[in-house]
């Protein structure tokens, strides 16, 4: 302490005095008596100022627990339960949701198509919740192997699952009914694509399952109004494809005029130029050669075919063309082509041939009587990674069987074993017996939808000669209906002019007769007076009454007048 007071009595020396304006000043404390303390002298202060506290707060509270002034709450609008969801993007296939959507691809993969529609039937109500792409991978596959009631049946568990379908939902779904040739239950749904409250438009794939839905049907006139809604919707840009449908539909149906007229407008549709989509051009191939207009389907074959030609080819729209030639008599030409796509061909890249074109080939083959040429093509599938299927066994069946060849032991063996082998070559052994099958439920498909058309075309001649029946009966009672009331008109005009000759307005005795004879009863004065014997009319014999009776009903409205005015 000594020290302290020793360095305080000390004066600053000179070295010292510039050093101190650097020093920090403390500034002195105000003497205000509201200083608040940070802790207590005792324990009693400080429960003293705790109760003073909670007083304070009690006379008054803080600002957050007063009240707060009313402010207009606008009332959120009520969400329709049952308004259409809008389906769910891309983004949300991720995490366990993605690991589903694996698992059940494997599935798809091996073939176990009943476990993936199970699997997916037990995610809907479960905590990983399948996407709508998850749930079209398994309506695909089922759509593939034509189970088309598995596939219907999974289609109403989702919806009622309330799980939002996308575009390929719905395509799906139409592809299955036009398979099933139920084309009006797909175009019911396709309306509701329409709709203003719909949350899915159509595509153009739509547009195209159902074209070729309806063409398959023979149903052109509703195909024909299908596309023109689509060009008045706007939905989508008017469609090549969907016109080479049409176009083939009308093909069939031999009217060549249509399938130019359609390809006339595709083309002002499309700015009045060249189609560099080379789908239509094999139709209208066709179109010409069926009117005889070789020269200019053959121009058509140059401009599209030619060098430097800008018009895309692929292998679906290389055998239309292909088709083409091979049916009007340009083998050469056909052959030079499928030489060409061959030569283009180079998967994955370019796929310029596909199954159809060996049965083309094959079929062209056939038609120009080359028929050992269209086995050689039948045996180069396997070579070209094409495994024939049913489709393509049953094609040179029929073309051997309109030859007259299948009798042949020898040619069908050896068709046969060329269909063995190459279903050997890929490991499809067990393949071959299911190949067989397919082949006799094909046929078996085919004798009942023969069969359903020769019913509905009796069921339409039935209801023909029903109508026309219940026309000439409504005619025939028509006629009887004029030719009762031109009789009564006449005999009433003569009842008229007999009373104002008689004085006493009675009636004529032979008017009694007339109305016997024509079956149309008297008044009750008149009854009375027959029977007091006042009038004196002998009746009609039964001959009488059978001829007038036969005259009655072989008289028209005309014939009755003139017979009763004669009477």
């Amino acid at each position: 302490m000594a020290l302290f007071f020793h360095l305080r009595s000390l004066k600053p020396s000179s070295l010292t005095l510039p050093l101190l304006p650097l020093l920090p000043r403390r500034r002195p404390l105000p003497a205000a008596a509201g200083v608040r303390l940070l802790s207590f002298a005792t324990p009693e202060e400080a429960a003293a100022e705790r109760r003073r506290r909670k007083r304070r707060l009690r006379i008054e509270p803080p600002l957050s627990h007063r009240p707060q002034p009313q402010q207009q709450r606008i009332p959120k609008p009520q969400s329709n339960p049952n308004a259409p969801k809008l389906p769910e993007p891309v983004s949300a296939l991720a995490g366990n949701r993605l690991n589903l959507h694996n698992r059940i691809l494997t599935l798809i993969r091996e073939n176990d198509l009943d476990e993936a529609a199970l699997l997916t039937r037990h995610s809907i109500y479960s905590n990983c919740r399948p996407t709508a792409f998850t749930c079209n991978a398994v309506l695909n596959a089922l759509l593939r192997q034509a189970r088309y009631a598995d596939l219907l049946s999974l289609h109403r568990f989702i919806t009622q699952a309330s799980v939002a379908p996308t575009v390929v939902t719905h395509n799906l779904l139409l592809q299955a009914y036009c398979d099933c040739r139920k084309t009006d239950i797909a175009l019911e749904h396709f309306r509701l694509l329409l709709k203003d409250d719909s949350p899915v438009l159509p595509s153009p794939t739509t547009y195209r399952i159902l074209a070729k839905g309806l063409v398959d049907n023979s149903k052109l006139d509703q195909a024909v109004e299908l596309k023109d809604g689509m060009l008045e919707k706007g939905f989508v840009a008017p469609d090549p494809l969907v016109y080479n449908f049409l176009m083939g539909g009308f093909v069939r149906a031999n009217e060549p005029e249509k399938v130019i007229s359609l390809f006339e407008e595709l083309k002002e549709k499309l700015g009045g130029g060249m189609i560099y989509d080379g789908t239509p051009y094999g139709n209208l191939m066709k179109a010409y050669f069926m009117k005889g207009m070789e020269e200019e389907a053959m121009v058509c074959y140059s401009e599209v075919l030619g060098e430097g030609s800008k018009v895309r080819f692929g292998a679906v729209s290389y055998n239309s063309v292909l088709d083409a030639l091979g049916r009007h008599g340009k083998l050469d030409d056909a052959i030079k082509l499928f030489d060409r796509m061959i030569k283009e061909h180079d998967p994955p890249r370019r796929i310029a041939v596909n199954l159809g074109s060996f049965n083309v080939m094959v079929v062209a083959f056939c038609i120009a009587g080359r028929f050992n040429d269209a086995i050689k093509v039948f045996g180069e599938m396997g070579e070209r990674k094409c495994t024939p299927d049913t489709l393509s066994y049953n094609n040179l069946i029929d073309q051997l069987g309109k030859n007259q060849l299948v009798g042949q032991a020898e040619e069908f063996d050896e068709m046969k074993e060329l269909l063995e082998g190459a279903l050997r070559k890929v490991g499809r052994e067990e393949d071959i017996a299911k190949m067989y099958e397919d082949v006799e439920r094909e046929k078996a498909e085919r004798a009942a939808r023969a069969a359903e058309e020769k019913a509905r075309a009796e069921a339409l001649a039935r209801e023909e000669e029903e109508r026309k029946k219940a026309e000439a009966a409504a005619k025939e009672a028509a006629a009887a209906r004029a030719s009762q009331a031109a009789i009564e008109a006449v005999l009433g005009r003569r009842k008229e002019a007999a009373k104002e000759e008689s004085p006493d307005g009675g009636s004529n005795p032979e008017d009694g007769g007339i109305l016997k004879r024509l079956g149309i009863a008297n008044g009750p004065a008149e009854e009375k007076r027959a029977e007091n014997g006042n009038i004196v009319g002998a009746s009609v014999g039964n001959e009488s009454v059978k001829q007038d009776g036969e005259a009655k009903e072989g008289a028209g409205s005309g014939g009755a007048a003139d017979q009763a005015t004669a009477l």
